[in-house]
């Protein structure tokens, strides 16, 4: 199985590099040019960073069908990240510049770990696209269980302390605090979720799955009362962090950040909180915390508990909730390889990735009490 990753990659072909933000100074990636107008950033970065010592060299750390990452070292060595969406025709509302850099700028000094911003572009003269700069961010990204198994088994436990205490203080900011009260609607956040992945489920379905009809009709009945309105990153998990000596030094990939049930994120961060037994010999085996040594879900809920005191009575509600939508959003991915709109699926196992839908929507039965 091939197809794996981030829900925002999961609706594109995925074609991230794992080197991701870290690869930086140490040069990982591809050096390249492609979608950096060198002559005009140049220009614009020594407007905007005074630090920097030009000449500046790219190199792409992030690409493919998701927002474009490059790393900007000058000539003194100092390294500066640059962020851009994907070359060529691209949805504004799936690579919105200004709102990741909006909320990754709102959140500095507030406990939640992001990498310095130092300005946005929203002028596509200078390079075609929007983009914004950020600080270099040292450490490394455990995005899969071969990445998590270097690290110490000390440092597990410590991260997997930090991963819940991060999230329970993202969840605990006012939104209207940081000015990001009007990021999106706070109210009804499941209810507008079910009804927009419901409406993809439909439009891609290729066959009969009862188990998708029967959560969708549970996950309806059964929704508990929001407990808030919170910044919800919408993608929180290993993979997603810059991590060091066990911390979390920088949460990454906002894109799909909004405001609502702030459990919704807890949900789908415990699910994606697989143990080394959970194992089922398909692409969801690389999931960091299989490498063992982490803490177990019961201690991230407890903690996160602890510190927000939320009420996490239905927190197997918002698990089935992840599940069901994911399998949603994995359909649509299975129906363009199965039709050719991705391209050859030679390389892509569909009958693999038809299994996952099913048991994701299974799962979201079993976690439902149905």
């Amino acid at each position: 199985m091939k197809v794996r990753g981030s829900i925002r990659e999961a609706l594109r072909k995925p074609a991230d590099s794992v080197a991701r933000y870290h690869g930086c100074c140490s040069q990982q990636g591809i050096v390249m040019t492609e979608g950096i107008d060198t002559t005009n950033v140049n220009a614009w970065l020594a407007a905007h960073v005074p630090a920097l010592t030009p000449p500046v060299e790219y190199v792409l750390i992030a690409g493919g069908h998701s927002n474009l990452t490059y790393s900007a070292r000058d000539a003194a060595g100092r390294c500066y990240v640059l962020r851009r969406p994907p070359l060529g025709h691209v949805l504004e509302s799936a690579h919105d510049m200004g709102r990741e850099y909006r909320v990754v700028h709102a959140l500095a000094g507030s406990g939640v770990p992001v990498a310095p911003t130092h300005g946005l572009c929203l002028d596509a003269a200078v390079n075609g696209a929007p983009f914004f700069v950020m600080d270099f961010v040292a450490g490394m990204v455990p995005h899969d269980d071969q990445a998590a198994a270097l690290m110490p088994a000390a440092e597990r436990i410590t991260l997997s302390t930090d991963v819940a205490e991060v999230l329970a203080r993202l969840h605990k900011i006012d939104p209207d605090a940081v000015g990001l009260g009007d990021l999106g609607r706070k109210e009804n956040y499941i209810a507008r979720q079910l009804k927009r992945w419901a409406q993809q489920w439909e439009a891609t379905r290729t066959e009969p799955v009862p188990e998708m009809e029967d959560a969708l009709r549970l996950l309806g009945e059964r929704m508990p009362t929001q407990v808030g309105a919170s910044i919800v990153h919408g993608d929180y998990r290993l993979g997603n962090f810059i991590v060091a000596a066990g911390r979390i030094q920088a949460v990454l990939d906002w894109e799909l950040c909004t405001l609502g049930d702030p459990l919704a994120d807890l949900g789908y961060l415990l699910n994606t909180w697989m143990s080394a037994e959970e194992r089922r010999g398909d692409a969801e085996d690389s999931m960091p915390t299989t490498a063992g040594g982490f803490s177990s879900r019961e201690a991230l809920v407890a903690r996160y508990a602890e510190l927000t005191g939320f009420d996490l009575e239905h927190i197997d509600y918002y698990r089935a909730f992840q599940q069901w939508r994911l399998a949603a959003i994995r359909q649509g991915v299975y129906k363009r390889y199965l039709v050719g709109a991705m391209g050859s699926a030679r390389d892509f196992d569909l009958a693999g990735y038809k299994q996952i839908i099913e048991r994701k929507a299974q799962i979201a039965v079993q976690l439902l009490g149905g």
